[in-house]
């Protein structure tokens, strides 16, 4: 017996046994994050399980339709038996739930800077996201995928490939869209939701970032502060997605974004375009990701973390002749 059918039919014994069931996934939850948790714990649910989703940050308004997005809890309360992580390259990403917790049990994960967290990792480095890899794993470990389920699969699955726009976009992952249609997913709806749909405030917080792009040699950037949060009346402490707007800019090959935190902390996204790989980058602080599409978050003032940032990203650049 080769070693994946092992892991399978341990998780399936696991899941079977598990009567309550805790899901997590990282702060600042994205589309991946935010459908991948809910998806597991609604097939969860159907299978006849107790299950509390944790999402540190909670869930955006753009998901809150979704199945089970209401009773998304910040903490957890749940006396579990079984721990779950998803869509989350290390247990630093997931915040301060996992905090006094036992190891998770199982780690659902597709990001390449993944660093290995719990008793099972289960991780497709590179693979376009963590939905993908439930869509196909979930029927696998014994659990049905409803249209309730393959709708918050849908949403993650479009979130982490932009739509089908990703560098690492394949085959698999439309073939993938085109069965969750079939469960009765309504692409239209799912796609306006998670892709297309924005609010006043996010577009004033667009803005804010905007007028203060700046590109040299190649390398977009711009800032989001925590005064921009306050003047657009942004509610979220992330960037609203405008990290990946960025890209439509011909010019940037790789595009850069500081998000000031309230904790003298700065979020830092990179974008690239394809031959260029940021998870290096980002490794280099702390953080990590794909590719092409990668973050950190980095103690520090705003100014002083975007000298040190640009000054390694173009150093990278010239490296690679770019």
């Amino acid at each position: 017996m080769d070693l994946a059918r092992l892991i399978d039919q341990t998780i399936v014994q696991q899941i079977s046994e598990a009567k309550k069931v805790v899901i997590v996934s990282h702060i600042r939850p994205d589309g991946d994050a935010v459908g991948s948790a809910l998806a597991f714990g609604n097939a969860l649910r159907e299978a006849g399980k107790e299950v509390q989703c944790v999402l540190q940050d909670g869930v955006a308004d753009r998901y809150k339709y979704l199945p089970g997005a209401q009773e998304v809890a910040t903490k957890v309360s749940l006396d579990f038996d079984y721990l779950i992580v998803v869509d989350s390259s290390d247990n630093y990403r997931v915040g301060n739930v996992l905090d006094d917790l036992p190891k998770p049990d199982l780690v659902v994960d597709h990001h390449k800077t993944h660093i290995n967290f719990g008793k099972i990792d289960y991780v497709e480095a590179e693979t376009e996201a963590t939905a993908l890899l439930l869509t196909e794993k979930l029927p696998v470990w014994g659990l049905e995928v409803s249209k309730d389920t393959a709708t918050c699969l849908m949403v993650g699955l479009l979130a982490d490939t932009l739509g089908f726009r990703t560098n690492n976009t394949t085959p698999r992952s439309l073939r993938t869209a085109a069965d969750l249609m079939d469960k009765g997913v309504d692409l239209v709806h799912v796609y306006h939701q998670t892709l297309s749909m924005r609010s006043l405030s996010e577009i004033r917080y667009w803005g804010q970032g905007l007028i203060k792009l700046e590109l040299n040699e190649g390398v977009l950037s711009s800032t989001l502060t925590l005064d921009d949060r306050i003047i657009a009346g942004y509610p979220e402490n992330d960037d609203a997605d405008l990290i990946n707007t960025l890209t439509v800019v011909p010019e940037a090959l790789i595009s850069v974004l500081f998000i000031e935190q309230d904790n003298e902390s700065v979020k830092v996204s990179w974008r690239s375009v394809k031959g260029l790989d940021v998870s290096g980058i980002a490794s280099q602080f702390g953080g990590g990701g794909h590719v092409s599409a990668a973050g950190a978050d980095i103690a520090g003032g705003l100014e002083e973390i975007k000298e040190l940032v640009l000054a390694e990203t173009h150093r990278y650049m010239k490296e690679k002749g770019r």
